[in-house]
Order: structure tokens, then sequence, then C-alpha cells
């Protein structure tokens, strides 16, 4: 059980235009939001939008929701999270994730297996570079510093600039138990998705049981007030049939695989059989009314308030409320949660 909910946004990513939300995030560090995070796919980034609310913000924290690590190397995500962080005073929370195969070597260009040796080793190269204690070296296999190979002529090095802190938070974007239990031996924090507050301890309780005191968790959930339920659910399906049915190719797909350890993994299936068939209305109208509401926070403001109370009787320390853009709705939720 969580003794304080802490609320925070998550502004997600450009869908297709620009997509500016300084005034949405404006008014939740106005309301008392203890966070705004980004996220980046294929298209816009995670650092730069989040550094421009940097510059217009001075008090909320600052988190990406995730940096896809094969993006950019250990070394170039050190510098840009150090970087951030010393111009926000000290605000940055570092989330990173895997990402999947599909976006991994169809976008990046680069191989996906063994994510969490991976992970573990990408990890320990940025916390290298931030604490300066001497040149940074890693014997890979994943990420070798220096190259072997080559000109032959890599040295080792070490930043030139001192970071703000050398221990900047990081969180990890996980689904799957064994990230999940990576997560809680590495990271500060665990970044979960479509999550059910009620199956958290039944499905990854095992995961997290060796996490520190002080450990984080910070679950994206999407918050569509409104009286009519019936049109909230047909809005909070439309992410869920893409990414179950787009988000990751037939044979491998996380987000799926997450759906059915959820209890419905035959209504998965449908639902991305539908999507890939490009009958994307019939995909959206195959994910089940329970596990859209499980998942997310719809309807009239009262029934919002009801359902916080699962969120409170989990593990679940931060709600990254996603979807609402309007500082009056902002202050009813917070409201609601705060009882």
């Amino acid at each position: 059980m969580t003794a304080d909910l802490k609320l925070g946004i998550n502004v997600g990513y450009w869908q297709r235009d620009p997509d500016d939300q300084t005034e949405t995030v404006l008014a939740a560090e106005r309301l008392g939001y203890d966070s705004v995070f980004t996220a980046e796919a294929y298209g816009s980034d995670a650092f730069t939008p989040l550094t421009w609310y940097a510059a217009r913000t001075s008090r909320i924290k600052l988190g990406t929701a995730v940096v896809q690590m094969s993006a950019r190397t250990p070394a170039a995500t050190a510098m840009h999270a150090l970087t951030l962080d010393a111009l926000s005073g000290g605000r940055l929370i570092l989330g990173l994730g895997a990402s999947g195969p599909q976006v991994v070597e169809g976008w990046y260009g680069q191989p996906f297996p063994k994510p969490l040796a991976r992970t573990r080793e990408y990890l320990d190269i940025v916390r290298r570079v931030w604490r300066r204690e001497e040149p940074v070296t890693a014997s890979g296999p994943h990420y070798p510093l220096p190259l072997p190979g080559g000109a032959g002529l890599g040295k080792p090095l070490k930043s030139i600039v001192h970071p703000l802190r050398p221990e900047i938070p990081v969180y990890l974007g996980a689904e799957g138990p064994k990230n999940v239990a990576l997560a809680a031996e590495l990271a500060q924090g665990w970044l979960p998705l479509f999550v059910d507050p009620e199956q958290i301890e039944p499905l990854f309780g095992g995961s997290l049981a060796g996490r520190p005191a002080g450990f984080e968790i910070a679950a994206t959930v999407t918050t569509i007030v409104t009286d009519d339920l019936e049109s909230a659910l047909g809005f909070a399906k439309i992410p869920l049939a893409f990414y179950i049915g787009g988000m990751g190719a037939r044979e491998r797909n996380f987000h799926l695989d997450l759906i059915g350890r959820l209890g419905y993994a035959e209504q998965a299936a449908r639902v991305q059989e539908l999507f890939l068939a490009g009958r994307r209305d019939e995909a959206v109208k195959a994910v089940p009314d329970e596990l859209a509401d499980s998942i997310s926070l719809l309807g009239p403001i009262g029934r919002v308030k009801e359902r916080l109370q699962l969120w409170r009787d989990s593990p679940v320390t931060t709600l990254l409320i996603a979807g609402v853009r309007d500082e009056p709705t902002l202050r009813a939720v917070k409201e609601a949660a705060e009882g």
C-alpha cells in the first residue's frame, strides 16, 4: 500500500504535428503535481521537449518514460542527462527502456537480443560517466569501451564536465517479470505501462520483492474525466489496440504478452489479428471494456475518485496522468487524489 500517492503527468510523444504542451506543464506545476514525463517512439525524441519544459518551469521534476537505449550510446545518454540535470537544477529522472525488436532493429539498426544484459551494461556505463571516478572503460560484449578494432586509436575518457549530481535517479521501463526484477535490483524506480493496480502484487510481487527502500513505481494511467463512460472507454481502447496490434511484430510483442498475463490472452490475440489485417476500428472495439477500465481512470470525477483508492492500495507511488491537458481537470483529479 502506498502511504502518500504522488501525481505527475505524462505528455507522451508527438502523434503527428509538433505538440507543445507547455501550458499543461505550467498548470501541473502551479497545482503542485510532482513530475512531468515525456516519451519517444519513432518520431519526436524525449529529451528535447523535456528541455523545453525545463526552461519554463522551476520546481516540477522532469522525467523520460522512456528514453530508448538503442537510440543512443550509453555515453550519449549520460551526456544528455547530465546536461539537462544541470540546466534544470537537479530535477531530472532518467527513464530508460529496451523497446522491442521491431523498433530497435527496424528503426535504429541495432541488434535486439539479450535486452537484460544490454540494460545492465548500459546503466553501468551511464553511471560511470556521471561519477567521474576514472576514465570510462567497459569490457562489453554489448558496449565495449574503447571500441575494439576500428582505427585502433580509441582512448578511455572522463567527462570534462562535473555533473551537478553524480547519481541521477534512473527508472526502468519494464513489462516482463525478469525486466521488472532487474529494475528492482539496479534502478531507483519502475515505469510500468498498462498495469492493473489489483494485479501488481499477483503478477510482479516476486519480481519486486528485493526492491530497496524508497523504490519508486510511477505508472502511466490514461485519464478521461467525463459523464459519458462509454465514450471514455472508446478513447481508452485506442492506444491499447495500437500497442497490442502495432507496437511489436506478430511473432514477438511484449505489450501483447503483458495483456495476456493480465488475463486477456485470447482477446489480445484477436485485437492483434484485426489490427494487422488493417481493420483498426474493429481492433479498437475488440479491446475488452474491463481491460480498458482496469488500467485507466475513466468517467465522472466521483468515479475517478473511487477508483483512485485501488492505486492507493497498490505498491504504486506515483500516478502519471496521461491525456488530460486543461487546468480545471488537472485540478479536479488532484483534489480527488487528495481525498
